[in-house]
């Protein structure tokens, strides 16, 4: 996977990948956040690919499905015998990436004891295996994903807010698909042709009242429903065209958005003053800290600082 197989035609995406790439050639540990679905391992596995550490192993781990008893030995390692049924000496997932990158998924779901141990190995590159009595030191560039909010996790206590500010060194947040509407008719192709090639199937076309429909649609899944989508379109309607009716119910009729927030008043709102108003509340809200703004306002780095040169206010 390399950054040119991303594809993209949304200023805010490609600005995203742009500044990844850079970050990419550097050493440092990242932080790539984002809804689910939004690719945040293809953007790690991307920069993995253009760093340096290429030609090294590129080791993912799966924090949420890291079994709880023996979360510690998969990743750290241990010595034989160290418990019941260590049968063999372990390396351990990080020892495996010794050399290159380790991708830790879903980094908020780490446990809490865990999360101590992986700080030790940031800030000093020794782990301990289970069982034994002297450190290893590794060589290991370190990236961690997530779609919760881990800054408002760690002020809760639910995760360690040295850790968040260890791997927040260099943040890369990916934008929502309804943040970069310019990318659902090209992904729709992209997908479209490519499932009907590796299917052997004939293609589906789109008409043009179920692309209209599918281009206003809210995509919460992001690209991977819309991947998804594309697939059971092309296995079940292979050679046809698509029409709205022939959409799966659950998009025609997706659930219904919590209530608003917000009641608009009868007299109206100057919506520009409102949006500069929100800006400013976040901004001093958080001392100035964009991407903790942007948190707030539930929208990308990238999008609060479009608003922000808008208007004027950088």
């Amino acid at each position: 996977m390399q950054f040119s197989d991303i594809l993209t035609r949304s200023p805010l995406m490609e600005a995203v990948l742009r500044s990844a790439h850079l970050i990419a050639q550097t050493d440092a540990s990242v932080l790539i956040t984002g809804e689910s679905g939004t690719g945040k391992e293809l953007v790690a596995h991307a920069m993995h690919a253009t760093s340096p550490r290429k030609a090294k192993p590129f080791i993912t781990v799966n924090c949420a499905a890291l079994p709880e008893t023996l979360a510690e030995s998969l990743l750290f390692g241990h010595r034989k015998g160290a418990f019941t049924g260590a049968d063999s000496q372990q390396t351990g997932l990080i020892g495996a990436a010794d050399g290159g990158t380790l991708f830790l998924d879903e980094i908020g779901e780490l446990p809490l004891n865990l999360q101590a141990k992986l700080l030790r190995f940031l800030e000093s590159g020794e782990v301990l295996p289970l069982g034994e009595s002297r450190p290893r030191l590794l060589n290991v560039r370190v990236f961690a994903a997530t779609h919760r909010n881990l800054y408002a996790m760690a002020q809760a206590g639910e995760f360690r807010a040295d850790l968040f500010y260890r791997l927040n060194i260099v943040p890369i947040e990916l934008p929502p698909l309804r943040e970069r509407k310019e990318d659902i008719d090209l992904l729709l192709k992209h997908f479209l042709r490519q499932f009907a090639s590796q299917h052997q199937l004939p293609a589906v076309t789109l008409g043009k009242d179920a692309r209209a429909y599918l281009l206003r649609y809210g995509w919460n899944g992001n690209v991977r429903e819309l991947r998804n989508l594309c697939e059971r379109l092309s296995i079940l309607l292979a050679g046809r065209e698509i029409a709205l009716t022939n959409l799966p119910l659950e998009v025609r009729n997706p659930a219904p958005a919590a209530a608003s927030p917000f009641n608009l008043p009868e007299t109206g709102v100057n919506l520009e003053e409102l949006e500069r108003d929100l800006l400013n509340q976040a901004l001093e809200r958080t001392s100035n800290n964009k991407t903790h703004a942007a948190k707030l306002l539930g929208i990308s780095r990238d999008a609060l600082n479009y608003r922000l040169k808008k208007y004027e206010l950088v």
